[in-house]
């Protein structure tokens, strides 16, 4: 869930290749799956319940703008945890981005569920996406954007090899909070670099 009580400011984050990908096994009761036909709607149920979004039909329009034209691509890219009953329960998508003419792999959109949280799911979605670039991509280096909001995930990113980098230019984002972010993450014990 995302912390809004403290100032929103982007935060880029950068994992070098060769990084070991932390080995992080599923609870008992759930399973990995990739993208389907449909989970469009799980998805968008689960990012407006960790308010990434306002309301489902808010995260389902951007998901079928950002996404859906590439459906072969979200079929092996697009990853969840499933509970028992088949329900989404987190996610994590191993996307890209170019910057000039240069590929870069990125992870995009981690969540998991209120009600799931607590779990290890978190770590065991990120570790299972980053396995994935890597089989798609190669071990290369990997980049996200996330906010200071999202300091708990933070954590998780960093002990997968992910430091905060200053570099301008992923996805479009200036990096122009750069300072004012690693001020806000100080108070929770959060560093640029390991």
């Amino acid at each position: 869930m995302l912390d809004k009580s403290i100032p929103f400011k982007h935060v880029l984050m950068h994992r070098p290749a060769g990084t070991p990908v932390p080995q992080v096994p599923l609870p008992p009761g759930y399973s990995f799956r990739l993208f389907m036909a449909g989970d469009e709607k799980g998805w968008a149920i689960l990012e407006a319940s960790v308010l990434e979004f306002p309301d489902p039909i808010d995260a389902l329009l951007y998901f079928q703008k950002d996404f859906m034209p590439y459906l072969r691509e979200l079929e092996r890219r697009c990853g969840f945890i499933v509970d028992d009953a088949g329900t989404i329960v987190a996610t994590a998508t191993a996307w890209w981005d170019y910057k000039g003419e240069r590929r870069d792999p990125y992870v995009d959109w981690v969540s998991v569920s209120p009600d799931h949280q607590g779990k290890g799911l978190g770590k065991a979605i990120f570790s299972n996406v980053l396995e994935r670039i890597i089989r798609i991509e190669g071990d290369r280096d990997i980049y996200l954007h996330t906010q200071t909001w999202s300091h708990l995930a933070i954590r998780i990113y960093q002990k997968a090899g992910f430091y905060i980098t200053s570099e301008p230019g992923l996805r479009g984002w200036p990096n122009d909070e750069y300072e004012e972010a690693l001020a806000i993450l100080e108070q929770f014990n959060i560093k640029a670099t390991l």
